[in-house]
């Protein structure tokens, strides 16, 4: 059987490709808070509450189009989900194309997530 956090995170990640953002925000519990730690080129933020996560979703589609997304490995012990990926944007003001690796590290409780910490770095491609 599979494990219930890492189908709450998978039914999140499919979601943001939708570019649903109501239900991305679904899978979120009221008093989340998602800690994204920047990169070369994305400033780091913290969000917080479904307002917060809703912002971090909207930053994304507004300034970037999504070439690829791709959640590579997870890894699950209880209620924490550890996700290995990587994504391509274009950056719609720009043109320019960057592409990023990152780990998601996901706790997820009454199937709901109530915290996100991301790590990435990310290169421009051209």
């Amino acid at each position: 059987m599979e494990n219930s956090a890492k189908i709450v995170v998978e039914k999140m990640f499919s979601a943001f490709g939708n570019g649903d953002i109501e239900k991305f925000v679904a899978a979120v519990s009221d008093n989340t808070k998602w800690i994204y730690h920047g990169t070369q080129i994305i400033p780091a933020g913290t969000f917080e509450k479904k307002e917060g996560v809703r912002t971090f979703f909207t930053n994304i589609l507004e300034r970037t189009d999504i070439i690829s997304f791709e959640p590579q490995q997870y890894i699950v012990e209880g209620n924490m989900v550890v996700v290995l990926g990587q994504e391509h944007q274009r950056v719609k003001r720009s043109g320019r194309e960057l592409k990023q690796k990152w780990v998601q590290i996901y706790t997820v409780e009454n199937d709901l997530i109530t915290r996100m910490e991301e790590f990435a770095t990310s290169e421009e491609v051209n």
